[in-house]
């Protein structure tokens, strides 16, 4: 009796934290994240300037919606239709929605694990409810690497073109989005081929969820 009074105290205050810490952060910017912290270790410092969505171009919001999770405005934090198809097609990963993604690095750890994918599962759902989508893609657009050492928009703008995030035009934006999945070894100032066609196509994409609506839960669709 007593080891289940301890174990169920215990699963009250760390549900209590972890509330706190998902209605705390709607309204406080994350100073950091774990993986950041772990990077600015490895290499003695990092780069990251946080930077409100009003300072932020509004196609590097659609640029980093096309690339990573076009339906983003159409779901509660996992896409479906987009999990099917990566079932369908056999693959073992893929259709990581961007309130995925922020729930990982903000609150959980780096790596495939099924602990972190359960407290994945759990904690998506109580981030959508929390907060607008508007800020799960603020928060998404300060902690994303974009490079080695280079952590959020503002600082990948600097670092790649010399320029605030404001200022990105739609072709910068598309190419910073484009280094998105594999910000170690891609780079938007010096891009590849690929990552040149890669942004052709999300600038493409951009323009479409622009015209479709589905940059409008954001306010990115003006």
């Amino acid at each position: 009796m007593g080891f289940r009074r301890w174990a169920l105290r215990a699963v009250l205050v760390l549900s209590a934290l972890l509330v706190m810490a998902i209605l705390g952060y709607r309204f406080i910017n994350p100073p950091t994240t774990p993986y950041m912290m772990r990077e600015s270790r490895r290499l003695d410092g990092v780069a990251q300037e946080w930077v409100p969505m009003e300072r932020i171009a509004p196609v590097m919001a659609r640029a980093a919606v096309a690339a990573e999770d076009a339906n983003f405005c159409r779901h509660w934090g996992f896409d479906m239709a987009a999990i099917r198809g990566v079932i369908a097609r056999g693959e073992v990963r893929g259709a990581s929605t961007i309130s995925q993604q922020v729930v990982k690095n903000v609150y959980l750890w780096q790596g495939r694990s099924w602990p972190r994918k359960a407290l994945e599962a759990i904690l998506t759902p109580a981030v959508e409810i929390a907060w607008p989508k508007q800020r799960i893609l603020e928060v998404y657009l300060n902690v994303a690497e974009f490079g080695e050492g280079v952590f959020g928009v503002e600082a990948a703008a600097q670092r790649s073109f010399g320029i605030s995030a404001e200022q990105l035009s739609s072709s910068q934006a598309a190419r910073l989005a484009a280094v998105l999945p594999d910000p170690k070894r891609r780079d938007a100032g010096r891009p590849s081929d690929f990552v040149t066609l890669r942004a052709r196509s999300i600038a493409d994409g951009a323009a479409t969820i622009r015209r479709d609506g589905r940059a409008a839960c954001f306010g990115a669709d003006g």
